[in-house]
């Protein structure tokens, strides 16, 4: 009898309490019985997850197993039941029904832990559309105030057209010209529709690039998201646009996921069991960087709506998913929220989330948006982390795919998200969280954060230094009164590294050497020495310029060596290098002092260049000797001490 009364008040529990909800949450104990293991991840993740969380130390643990197959069977077998979905890093499944009896039976399996309502009517069952993002639609045509042209020393590979001043804030035409695009970066959207990007001129570049890999409804559990809603498109063109001369996105290079998550006839904490959903399809397959242009506080069922003590990063559905996909390596930008105007002005989750990248907007001249949403979080985390132009953003119009303005930090979103991207892609050494730092440090207002941007707007040159310098590291040696120092320094082509000295006698620094960089931006091992012969006992420092272009250098760290006692016991003459590329270098060794001269002749034994210098005793120096004013041919360099001829040495230019 105690069985019989057990059950009748479930019934009654889930008849009344739920009479109106459809769809559920039911959340389990445990991943016992599991068809998975651990030990074999390539069965559930793709080899690029694998390689991501082997590149950045991250274990596979129970939260990468799948779903017990088996309590999903018992699920399904209960009847008059749908699985719309499951959440693996939150071992949940979400489900349809408006059967009682299966509530409560499911509610009484001994593997599940609580059966909770998180959506009532259906979207077919409710055709009127609640259109949330009406605040966002765009505002009418471009009038060329979007900005000025971003400038770089080394030439523009895109014409932004109207895009250039959303690209220009952050200087990520800088990124784009030193190559980073977003060639081999992933990243997922999480949206509610893509209309028309099948079609749509603005897209042409990623769809003939086969950029666009693969697409998922997880709303109507269908593959096809072309049909739905505009909003997602629209935040898809601010990084993957390519129309030169009129609409680059941040990211062009880029390859996409595109994820339906968000119904936009209703609002329910079930879209955030479909992000949770997407963003672990999007970890699984190896996605980098994700792109949430949505948010959650308030549903059409007051009494799931969230406070602001919610807001605290770790209560919401969404935020604990979004805390999770960054746990497993990948880089989560979300839009702070559109609710800056509104009686509840703060942040919205999962932008509380501890670990991603939310984003307030500004326009292009650095004013903040008055509808961007305001931090802290609930816990008093610094929100939103850093701002991008949502106000007056450049986005694709529906119709057309043209540009034209958009309000909204869901453009904000997408273009910081781009401009992540093409930062990882130049520094893939360094992690997701990593990237989020270097961002914020490189802010505008890092110094003195607020409530509506956060630390402020990133700049990528600076973004740039900061990684080179985490990347760098140093060695010092001396032998023989000759110093050596080893640099481990990520280089490239375009670059060049200076280096300087400064003598324990001296109060600056003087460049000795300038070392041109070729080939990939990449780590390398490069030595630099220095002849200390004849310097005084003491230390010697020396630093390191990296000149990236002609606007862009930036010193690594210091180092001092310790020069011992270095008595010059003879002269030496060395003379190169051979052929000669810009500049010829004389290094002299004496013992004694000694007044020198250099001449050099031309093959037709004209005299073309003199130079004399006295060089006290116990000293060495280097003497270098331009070619850049003279004929390519073949020259006779002769050094002269004490009028003596010493060295007489054919050299080719």
């Amino acid at each position: 009898m105690l069985k019989i009364f057990f059950s009748i008040l479930l019934m009654t529990f889930f008849s009344s309490a739920h009479a109106q909800q459809t769809r559920f949450i039911v959340r389990l104990k445990d991943k016992a019985f599991n068809a998975y293991s651990i030990s074999n991840p390539s069965a559930y993740l793709s080899q690029r997850a694998i390689d991501r969380r082997n590149r950045y130390n991250i274990s596979i643990d129970s939260l990468d197993l799948p779903v017990t197959g088996r309590y999903i069977d018992s699920i399904l077998n209960v009847g008059n039941v749908t699985v719309l979905n499951t959440s693996k890093w939150l071992n949940q499944v979400a489900i349809k029904t408006s059967d009682a009896v299966a509530l409560a039976k499911i509610n009484s399996f001994p593997f599940v832990l609580s059966v909770t309502a998180i959506a009532s009517l259906t979207t077919a069952d409710n055709p009127t559309e609640n259109d949330k993002f009406k605040v966002e639609k765009s505002e009418g045509k471009l009038t060329g105030i979007n900005g000025p042209a971003p400038t770089s020393s080394l030439t523009n590979i895109y014409n932004y057209g109207l895009s250039a001043g959303q690209v220009g804030i952050h200087n990520n035409q800088f990124l784009h010209n030193l190559g980073f695009s977003g060639q081999g970066m992933q990243l997922a959207m999480m949206d509610a529709g893509y209309f028309h990007y099948l079609s749509l001129p603005t897209f042409d570049s990623i769809r003939l690039n086969n950029q666009i890999l693969s697409t998922w409804d997880f709303v109507a559990n269908e593959a096809s998201v072309d049909e739905d809603y505009m909003h997602g498109m629209q935040c898809l063109s601010t990084i993957a646009a390519n129309m030169p001369g009129t609409f680059v996105g941040q990211a062009p290079k880029a390859s996409f996921y595109l994820y339906r998550t968000e119904d936009v006839n209703s609002e329910y904490p079930i879209e955030e069991q479909n992000w949770a959903a997407a963003a672990e399809r999007a970890d699984s397959l190896g996605v980098d960087v994700t792109s949430t242009s949505l948010g959650y506080f308030s549903f059409d069922d007051p009494s799931l709506n969230y406070t602001y003590n919610d807001m605290d990063g770790n209560t919401s559905i969404s935020a604990k998913a979004a805390d999770i996909a960054a746990k497993k390596g990948m880089l989560c930008v979300v839009a702070a929220g559109y609710e800056g105007t509104n009686s509840w002005h703060y942040l919205i989750t999962p932008s509380d989330a501890d670990s991603v990248l939310s984003v307030g907007a500004v326009n292009v001249n650095g004013d903040v948006a008055s509808f961007s949403s305001y931090g802290p979080s609930s816990d008093g985390q610094v929100k939103p982390g850093v701002a991008a132009v949502g106000w007056l953003a450049v986005v694709a119009n529906t119709s057309t795919g043209a540009p034209q303005f958009g309000n909204g930090t869901s453009f904000a979103c997408p273009n910081m998200a781009g401009v992540a991207t093409c930062l990882w892609q130049a520094f893939p050494e360094v992690n997701n969280m990593a990237i989020i730092d270097a961002l914020q440090k490189s802010s505008s207002k890092y110094t003195v954060p607020d409530d509506r941007v956060g630390y402020g707007i990133p700049d990528v040159k600076k973004a740039f230094a900061l990684l080179v310098k985490k990347l760098y590291s140093q060695n010092a040696t001396i032998n023989n009164c000759e110093a050596s120092i080893r640099l481990n320094v990520k280089t490239g082509k375009f670059m060049s590294i200076i280096a300087e000295r400064r003598l324990q006698n001296e109060t600056a620094y003087s460049k000795i050497d300038s070392l041109p960089q070729a080939g990939n931006f990449s780590l390398n091992t490069i030595t630099v020495t220095n002849n200390l012969q004849g310097q005084a006992e003491g230390t010697v420092w020396y630093r390191f310029k990296l000149a990236v272009d002609a606007d862009t250098s930036f010193y690594l760290d210091s180092v001092a060596v310790t020069v011992p006692p270095c008595n010059i016991t003879g002269n030496s003459i060395v003379v190169g290098p051979n052929p000669v590329a810009t500049e010829l270098s004389i290094k002299v060794t004496q013992q004694n002092a000694a007044n020198l001269r250099f001449v050099i002749h031309n093959s037709a034994g004209q005299k073309v260049y003199a130079q004399s210098a006295a060089q006290p005793a116990n000293t060495y120096r280097e003497y270098k000797i331009p070619f850049n004013r003279l004929s390519r041919g073949i020259y006779f360099v002769s050094v002269y001490e004490n009028d003596n001829k010493i060295v007489s040495k054919k050299i080719l230019y």
